[in-house]
C-alpha cells in the first residue's frame, strides 16, 4: 500500500476509552465520571471520542445531577471554564441553568 493512503498521525492515538478511563457502568462513581469525561473530551474538542467511550451523548439527561455537582464546584472555585462547559450540557439536556446551584 502507498504511504499516501495511511494516517501515521492516527496510528499512536489512543483509544476513547484509554483517553477517558471510566469505572465499570454499575460503580456509583459512574455518572459523575462520565460527566467529567464529557465536559473534558468537550474541553479539547474531542466530544465524539468522550461520547464513544461513555456511550453516552453530550446532553445526556442521565447525567444532569452529576452535572450540577460539577457546576456548582466549578463555580466555587471560579473555574469559567468548566462553568461555561457544565451550563452547555445542562443546556443540551433542556435543564435551564441560570438558577442552577
Amino acid at each position: 500500500m502507498s504511504r499516501a493512503f495511511t494516517n501515521e498521525d492516527a496510528a499512536g492515538e489512543a483509544l476513547p476509552e484509554h483517553r477517558y478511563p471510566l469505572p465499570a457502568r454499575d460503580d456509583p462513581a459512574w455518572p459523575l465520571a462520565a460527566a467529567r469525561a464529557l465536559l473534558a473530551g468537550a474541553n479539547v474538542g474531542d466530544s465524539s471520542g468522550a461520547e464513544e467511550a461513555t456511550g453516552l451523548v453530550f446532553g445526556a439527561p442521565e447525567l444532569v445531577p452529576a452535572v450540577r455537582l460539577i457546576l456548582a464546584d466549578a463555580r466555587s472555585a471560579a473555574d469559567d471554564r468548566l462553568e461555561q462547559l457544565a451550563e452547555r450540557f445542562l443546556r443540551r439536556a433542556g435543564v435551564e441553568t441560570g438558577q442552577v446551584p
